[in-house]
């Protein structure tokens, strides 16, 4: 019998796990959802001896309304249009962030980061598509959704340090309520619902634009 390979060292292990859940974080609908997030999570927890590390962070999220019975996915349904993964993959991206594995594209500075959130507020008081959303704060640090504008995705925004809550700008496309579906879909490209940062109360963290409160599920 041919002797198996040696195995691979423990940093060459998490280097390819932390590839993975960038990948899975940024086309979750590709990778099979929050289920593959959390799978990829809980590998590399167990390889960096943080096994606990989850538990913890899943009672703040029970605590803050970001954890229902179906997971994340499910404290989304109330807000944005269903089917929406990029949402979910925004509260993992944190986490991620957190315990330095996200891979950011562009880190704001202070200055870029402080003078965005004083921008918002006013800002989503009306609509705004995908292209504005960029020309007006740049490429975001992590797209999570893919680059197609026709899709629903979120746009991420971090600075330092790393347990700085990041800013995410929730944007979908679809048909109208109770309409068939159709392809390409109403809009050009996606269109923002609403803004989210905070740590704390999860539907709190919500801003939204006037489509965002038209589009707001029943009951949320």
């Amino acid at each position: 019998m041919a002797e198996l390979p040696g195995l691979r060292s423990s940093s060459e292990m998490r280097d390819y796990l932390v590839r993975q859940l960038n990948s899975v974080l940024r086309r979750p609908g590709m990778y099979g959802g929050e289920v593959s997030v959390r799978l990829v999570i809980d590998h590399l927890l167990h390889l960096e001896r943080g096994d606990e590390a989850w538990a913890g962070e899943q009672r703040s999220l029970e605590s803050r309304g970001a954890w229902t019975p179906t997971g994340v996915s499910g404290a989304f349904r109330d807000l944005i249009p269903a089917p929406y993964e990029s949402g979910m993959a925004s509260v993992y991206s944190q986490f991620a962030r957190a315990r330095g594995w996200l891979e950011a594209d562009r880190t704001l500075t202070s200055d870029e980061y402080d003078q965005m959130r004083t921008q918002i507020p006013t800002w989503v008081t009306r609509d705004h598509s995908l292209s504005e959303v960029i020309d007006t704060f740049g490429p975001p640090s992590v797209l999570l959704g893919g680059n197609n504008p026709y899709y629903g995705k979120t746009l991420g925004y971090l600075t330092e340090p790393a347990d700085t809550s990041m800013i995410f700008f929730h944007l979908w496309n679809g048909a109208d309520p109770d309409a068939e579906s159709t392809w390409p879909p109403r809009c050009d490209e996606a269109v923002l619902l609403a803004v989210r940062s905070g740590m704390g109360d999860f539907k709190a963290g919500f801003t939204f634009t006037p489509e965002g409160e038209k589009r707001r599920p029943a009951g949320g």
